[in-house]
């Protein structure tokens, strides 16, 4: 299994959305952050601006929705005919119910934890999901140092996937550059989503290939 490498648009340049993603079409998904100013304090991408992203993307989208109220909205944003959609454990009323209705719509249902968030009783629901994402800084902003605290939860996480030989991606979102990525496989995680690691890159599609041999040097190497 190769790993993946999801770079966030979150670092790209907003007003020249076409040509930012034709430098990262080596990717595998392109991440995007959607946030509401209410669940986390930032504003980004609504729906109507998704639709159009998915017009012109070269590769499927991963949306990460950090958003009040998912149980509402969610299931309009697995509509734009997203690849995937992760919402909020915290933010969710019901995450099971939630998940099977993206998965009904055609979309890759995820399920997010924030880094103070105890991942134990998700890993009941794995199951139901096609990805878990362990946020390794606080959602909201990029550019931030991953927290040392939150990969404790990877390995966590990797151990009951492989237990119960479940098809469910593990993601992680925060700090990851090529100085960690490695390390990061290594506990467990197969999905990076790293945004000014690749942006801040000249060659960007040489970036992506550097941090994709890096995670997959770390998921050979796994303890």
């Amino acid at each position: 299994m190769s790993a993946r490498i999801n770079p966030s648009i979150l670092s790209a340049d907003f007003v020249n959305f076409e040509a930012e993603l034709a430098t990262i079409a080596a990717a595998d998904l392109i991440h995007v952050d959607v946030m509401d100013n209410h669940f986390v304090p930032n504003l980004t991408f609504g729906q109507q601006m998704v639709a159009r992203l998915q017009q012109v993307t070269p590769l499927p989208l991963d949306l990460h929705l950090m958003i009040e109220n998912p149980d509402r909205w969610a299931p309009d944003f697995a509509e734009t005919g997203a690849f995937s959609v992760t919402f909020h454990a915290e933010a969710a009323d019901d995450a099971v119910g939630l998940a099977r209705r993206l998965r009904a719509i055609g979309a890759r249902a995820g399920i997010a934890v924030k880094p103070g968030t105890a991942i134990d009783p998700y890993l009941e629901l794995l199951p139901e999901f096609d990805q878990l994402l362990v946020m390794t800084v606080e959602p909201g902003f990029g550019g931030q140092a991953l927290i040392e605290d939150t990969l404790t939860k990877v390995s966590k996480a990797r151990r009951r996937i492989d237990a119960e030989k479940l098809d469910v991606w593990l993601q992680v979102d925060g700090g990851i550059d090529e100085n960690n990525i490695e390390r990061v496989a290594r506990l467990g995680a197969d999905t990076f989503v790293a945004g000014s690691a690749v942006f801040k890159a000249t060659d960007r599609a040489a970036q992506i290939e550097l941090l994709r041999n890096k995670a997959n040097l770390g998921c050979q190497h796994r303890h």
